[in-house]
């Protein structure tokens, strides 16, 4: 008990120093951490991907699309459950800004693919009786305030014009990384206006969303699906709703990289931080290592005093970083909520953060130990402050 009195006050001895050491170590979590959770924010949809689903896209790029006629054909396919299909629209709400992602969708099956997504059956209904129909996110519809009933405008990009909706459905996720911030509606109210306006876009869907009987069958489907439509004029490339997700990763794989890059060099920052400082602390308390040791007090005293006091800093920053790092997390999810649909803060994240502290907080102490154990009383007293 004695030991702990003494570390606690000599942590405080400097206590700017002290001071500015927890802070500059908290800075450090708090950047480790909300690095970290953006890091898992560009893997959170590949995540919560179902393995028993496969995407049907257009084997150029996804700027092509598909025949709807493909549908039966896929439908035909030995290991196929069910198939529906879904049409990125890139509707514009208001102004650029206010980007969010909105799918015409097969109103009769969809859905049904996709049981994350929880809808009021009575919303469910209404959603299924009128043709400009819409359903969004909890998240999108907290976002710009929205209520069952309101109808809004998107002006087209893909598919010039203005499109009136109305909301008929707010549906929440039944997962914690499902994403709540899309929009979707009818791909019948779309397919209709094009026949009339531009005829030869007519007909055609952005992807398909196929249900095997048989994750582990996956491979062989993907296959069988493909070689049903090569050397035709529209072939396609299928690969399991994961894969997919993890194409859009691919894009920006030098950003990810980077930032674990950066997530690294913040480990190195905490040790240099706390290491300085104990290395100054050491210094400056030789002369008081040796008055210790002639009045009794043992190497493993004076490595208590030194780690635990090393310890009880990093416990400080690392705690401070951690409690800072939930509002600060919640402001950048905020500001990055175009991006990212999901960005929530991993309890393991936390923890290993907390154990970077932890370790931090006993490597630096191993220097200014060695130093202080290995000095001698003569030469310890030799050294006057």
């Amino acid at each position: 008990m004695r030991l702990l009195k003494i570390i606690y006050r000599n942590t405080l001895r400097h206590w700017l120093r002290t001071s500015l050491t927890v802070l500059g170590l908290a800075i450090a979590v708090v950047a480790f951490i909300v690095i970290r959770t953006t890091i898992d924010a560009w893997y959170a949809q590949s995540e919560a991907a179902s393995p028993d689903r496969l995407i049907t896209r257009h084997a150029v790029s996804l700027t092509f699309f598909l025949p709807l006629a493909y549908e039966n054909r896929i439908q035909d396919v030995e290991g196929v459950k069910a198939v529906s299909h879904a049409t990125w629209f890139g509707g514009v709400y208001v102004e650029p800004k206010n980007f969010f992602a909105n799918f015409a969708i097969d109103h009769t099956k969809y859905l049904d693919l996709y049981p994350e997504f929880v809808l009021e059956p009575a919303e469910r209904d209404a959603f299924m009786q009128e043709r400009n129909a819409a359903i969004v996110g909890r998240n999108l519809a907290d976002r710009f305030g929205w209520q069952v009933g309101d109808r809004i405008t998107l002006t087209g990009t893909i598919f010039p014009g203005d499109w009136e909706l109305v909301i008929r459905g707010i549906y929440t996720g039944a997962k914690e990384n499902t994403d709540e911030s899309t929009m979707m509606f009818r791909w019948d109210y779309i397919d209709e206006r094009l026949r009339r306006e531009v005829p030869a876009r007519a007909g055609y869907v952005g992807t398909f969303v196929v249900q095997v009987d048989d994750p582990q069958e996956a491979a062989v489907v993907s296959e069988k699906i493909d070689a049903l439509f090569q050397n035709s004029l529209a072939e396609t490339k299928t690969e399991t709703e994961e894969a997919f997700n993890l194409s859009f990763v691919a894009m920006a794989g030098s950003i990810v990289l980077g930032l674990k890059a950066i997530s690294i060099l913040v480990i190195g920052i905490f040790m240099l931080v706390l290491g300085n400082t104990m290395a100054m602390t050491a210094r400056e308390r030789v002369s008081e290592y040796a008055v210790m040791k002639t009045l009794g007090f043992r190497p493993l005293h004076i490595v208590g005093l030194i780690f635990g006091e090393s310890l009880f800093i990093a416990a400080l920053g690392g705690a401070l970083g951690i409690a800072l790092s939930f509002p600060l997390g919640g402001l950048v999810k905020t500001m990055l909520s175009n991006f990212f649909p999901v960005y929530t803060i991993a309890f393991w994240t936390v923890v290993f953060a907390g154990l970077i502290a932890f370790v931090v907080g006993l490597l630096a102490a191993v220097f200014p130990t060695v130093k202080a154990v290995r000095t001698s009383i003569v030469d310890g007293l030799r050294i006057i402050d």
